[in-house]
């Protein structure tokens, strides 16, 4: 019992001896120090996150500009141009919602008409998807399909309205021939060089200036794609577009919401090989000539 009573003894001082005493940490004040380094930087860095977050696009074309681009689809060997005006309204107001919520539309007259209406069609968001779109025109990477109320216009024995890879021949001269599609970019109406050939990622191909020419075609893979026919007409048809709606005209339940569209993936192309991606920025897929890879881009 004399064994058990001294350890009581024992640890009764030491319990005695330990009050008031402050707990240090095993190294000092460094890992108290390095906890509240850590703090600091973290705090920091979410302030330089937050502060440094890119503004919204603000890159034109804008809502104010009043834009005009030439364009023409060249189907095998023959140039043709979207009917309708699709700033057409009833006593409702405009009968094409997809124009109501961008502005971008065409008169007839091969020029796209870039009234941007919100961010749907503005910045980054310019590009040739959107007037497809308007239009109700569906473009693949290797399918083209009009809409029934386009079709009566197309080349006769073309009247289904579907351009397919693999699947439409073109009949030129008499020769049957497969078709690839592909697109053509002008930086302006009047260039007078081959301009930038696109062979994926179609729609998100940038319309980022006023006055450029883009020719969307299904041809034999040899086949120069020329400027579309209303190129050398572009500022005559311009002048004679002296009206423009604004957003202040739409009708009602039509919002135009600014869109959160994906990043720009049009990259031009090294056309060896139909499925190949041009590439000349971050996240550009679509792909143009200059920058693609050996096998994708390819100079007209």
């Amino acid at each position: 019992m004399a064994t058990s009573s001294s350890s009581t003894k024992k640890a009764a001082r030491l319990a005695q001896r330990g009050r008031g005493q402050k707990v240090r940490f095993q190294g000092g004040a460094l890992f108290p120090f390095a906890v509240a380094l850590i703090f600091v930087l973290g705090f920091g860095l979410v302030v330089y996150a937050r502060e440094s977050r890119p503004a919204a696009d603000a890159s034109p074309p804008l809502i104010d500009d009043h834009w005009h681009h030439a364009y023409g689809f060249y189907l095998c060997d023959t140039w043709f141009q979207l009917a309708g005006d699709a700033e057409e309204r009833d006593n409702a107001g405009f009968l094409n919602t997809d124009f109501a919520r961008t502005g971008i539309h065409s008169h007839d007259d091969g020029l796209i008409h870039w009234h941007a209406f919100s961010a749907a069609a503005t910045g980054r968001n310019a590009t040739l998807g959107v007037f497809l779109d308007v239009y109700d025109v569906e473009l693949t990477n290797s399918k083209l399909t009009f809409p029934e109320s386009q079709r009566g216009g197309l080349p006769e024995g073309y009247e289904d309205g579907v351009f397919e890879e693999g699947e439409t021949v073109c009949v030129i001269d008499g020769e049957e021939q497969d078709g690839s599609l592909k697109v053509v970019l002008w930086d302006n109406f009047s260039d007078t060089d081959g301009g930038t050939t696109f062979i994926a990622d179609f729609n998100n191909i940038r319309l980022d200036k006023d006055g450029m020419a883009v020719a969307i075609a299904f041809v034999p893979d040899d086949t120069d794609v020329s400027l579309p026919p209303s190129a050398p007409d572009l500022p005559e048809l311009a002048l004679n577009d002296t009206t423009q709606v604004t957003p202040d005209d739409l009708f009602g339940g039509t919002d135009s919401v600014p869109a959160d569209s994906s990043t720009d993936d049009s990259v031009p192309a090294d056309s060896s090989t139909d499925d190949s991606v041009p590439a000349d920025s971050s996240t550009d897929d679509s792909v143009p000539v200059d920058s693609a890879p050996e096998d994708t881009a390819v100079d007209n």
